[in-house]
């Protein structure tokens, strides 16, 4: 299978070759080589996100703040994984920022 550019048709060719095409390639645009999220997170972060559609990452940082604030080693590493599921940056700001007396 060949990939379709567009480019001028009279400066180059529009097909590149799968030799050509597997040359360029290094690794998807979205892959941030971060801490990787379990399916019990996910699954978690997708219900969360149903429920709160958009805000759901800023909600899951909001309820990680409060389980650090209150000392709750547990409810903030759950809110954490749920937050890196849906912001992996959102979920690095608050990880070193806040202290949770165990």
């Amino acid at each position: 299978m060949s990939i379709r550019f567009a480019f001028p048709a009279s400066r180059m060719p529009c097909r590149m070759s799968r030799r050509q095409a597997q040359s360029l390639y290094f690794r998807p645009a979205n892959d941030n080589r971060g801490k990787a999220v379990d399916n019990t997170h996910l699954k978690a972060a997708l219900r969360h996100f149903a429920q709160h559609g958009l805000a759901a990452a800023d909600h899951a940082r909001q309820q990680a703040i409060s389980a650090a604030e209150a000392g709750d080693r547990q409810t903030f590493e759950w809110w954490l994984e749920i937050c890196r599921a849906l912001d992996r940056r959102m979920a690095h700001g608050i990880e070193g920022s806040a202290k949770v007396v165990s």
